[in-house]
């Protein structure tokens, strides 16, 4: 984010960038036009790439505002305070998916930067997922009790393979066009975990 565009208010800032992750969810990045953004946001073209170097500069600074926008969303005091592996991902999740059933775009946008292939920004796009998987995991899960699992399980590979999961369901509605269910999600979710803690725990 350029220091131009810092020292905007807060709400003009939040204007262009609403308006550009709108752009950047409904069209794929080569195609996403920045005269719409410009116009969605209420200003000139040249005022745009004032505020920003380029249109790449543009789509990451949305990836950080999408990033920090679904954190503060989910990370709260109780989650801080877990100590159980599954206990923390089911909260988490659920609270993650609430966000993106109150904001579509951020789904769309999500979906997108997830699954771009072959798009100038594609190669940050899958360093930057890579590094949010592993920030989150160390911020996040300090306070688990790694006691309960198995001496051959790696609870890391399990927290990525059930953010995929959880990625994979959203994309399959979203394809679909599903509305996100957070009463259908929560009882598929459930036998997910029910699953993996039979893999992952110690009996008893």
């Amino acid at each position: 984010m350029s220091e131009r565009f810092r020292e905007l208010p807060e709400e003009r800032q939040i204007c262009i960038l609403r308006a550009a992750m709108e752009v950047f969810a409904k069209y794929d990045y080569k195609k996403a036009s920045t005269d719409l953004i410009a116009s969605r946001a209420g200003v000139s073209k040249g005022l745009l790439f004032y505020y920003f170097h380029n249109k790449k500069d543009l789509y990451l600074t949305v990836y950080e505002y999408v990033k920090q926008i679904i954190t503060e969303g989910v990370a709260d005091t109780r989650l801080l305070e877990m100590t159980d592996f599954f206990e923390l991902i089911t909260y988490a999740t659920m609270k993650k998916i609430r966000i993106l059933a109150e904001n579509p775009y951020i789904v769309e946008f999500s979906l997108r930067s997830f699954y771009s292939e072959k798009e100038e920004i594609s190669g940050e796009l899958k360093l930057k997922t890579r590094e949010g998987i592993d920030e989150n995991y160390r911020q996040y899960f300090s306070k688990i009790d790694f006691s309960k699992f198995k001496e051959d399980v790696n609870p890391f590979e399990i927290f990525k393979m059930m953010v995929w999961i959880v990625d994979g369901y959203v994309h399959e509605r979203q394809m679909g066009n599903e509305p996100l269910c957070l009463e259908e999600i929560s009882r598929v979710f459930a036998n997910w975990t029910e699953m993996f803690k039979q893999i992952a725990y110690k009996s008893g």
